[in-house]
């Protein structure tokens, strides 16, 4: 049975979980850990995950129309084949859009209803405006020209994907785009500001209903937002950085959410031993289907 509260279903320790996906082909939820260098998948009728290790730090994955997997590294968009065995998964590049900025890597994506990956960059460092948000489309990846920020997060996508909301996780502001049906970039306004004592907005998902849901990094919650970016709903969880939700199951009604132990000292961890974990709730509506990816 589906509970209202997050609870812990997969103990990882990740030091940065995020990029959740429910991958309906194989019934299971994957997501990575950037700074362990590891992909995990969760297998929810058996209760049990499996992962294996990425060649650097892996920002996000999502499923390809091949039957196998796109990944974010830090030397660009690789394809990821797991093999039978975890010992046997395979990379292969497809893009490096920013081989000239070796101190960026890649740090979360979404998939568009037309099989284009969105994803984001950012400095390692955190500290440099140098992260930005690139659209790879069968076999052509380009920089979409919206405004370079240090950390980017998302994007995520209105159910008729006609809308990009994208986030600026230090300036804590997420920002909706109008998209043309070719993927254009349009005018760009606020969507919501996070006040100060909130944490930090990270990865964005987007419901059935159309309102969009934030993990709060330093927050201890998720949020939900209607479309016009007014607060409807908090969700407490144990540990205080919270990353991203995505909806899973067969019905699409149970919010699986990533956390992350990065930050936190040997005394907040005594205070926080579930920080890292997989966590899960019942959010109360569905999310979307899951698009699949043509590179």
């Amino acid at each position: 049975m589906r509970s209202a509260d997050p609870h812990s279903i997969l103990s990882v320790g990740a030091t940065l979980g995020e990029g959740p996906v429910w991958v309906a082909r194989d019934a299971a939820l994957w997501f990575v850990d950037i700074k362990q260098h590891r992909i995990h998948r969760y297998d929810p009728a058996l209760g049990v995950g499996r992962s294996w290790a990425a060649p650097g730090q892996v920002g996000w994955i999502v499923p390809t129309d091949d039957g196998l997997f796109a990944v974010g590294l830090q030397s660009g968009v690789h394809r990821f084949d797991p093999g039978t065995d975890p010992a046997t998964g395979s990379f292969t590049l497809l893009h490096a859009p920013e081989a000239h900025l070796p101190g960026n890597r890649q740090n979360d994506a979404c998939v568009a209803p037309d099989g284009a990956i969105w994803f984001g960059s950012m400095d390692d460092a955190e500290q440099a405006e140098s992260g930005h948000f690139y659209r790879l489309h069968k076999g052509r990846c380009i920089e979409t020209g919206l405004p370079a920020v240090s950390i980017t997060n998302g994007p995520a996508l209105s159910p008729d994907g006609r809308i990009l909301y994208h986030t600026d996780t230090v300036g804590k502001r997420i920002w909706r785009t109008d998209l043309a049906p070719d993927g254009t970039v349009g005018n760009t306004t606020l969507f919501t500001r996070i006040e100060a004592d909130a944490g930090y907005p990270d990865g964005p998902t987007v419901d059935a209903e159309g309102c969009l849901w934030t993990g709060l990094f330093g927050g201890w919650a998720v949020r939900r937002y209607d479309p016009a970016g007014r607060l409807m709903r908090e969700i407490r969880l144990p540990v205080a950085n919270v990353t991203k939700i995505a909806f899973g199951g067969p019905d699409l009604r149970t919010a699986y959410v990533t956390t992350a132990r990065k930050g936190l000292d040997v005394t907040t961890l005594t205070e926080q031993p579930l920080a890292g974990d997989l966590f899960a709730f019942d959010p109360g509506v569905a999310g979307l289907p899951g698009p699949i990816a043509t590179i």
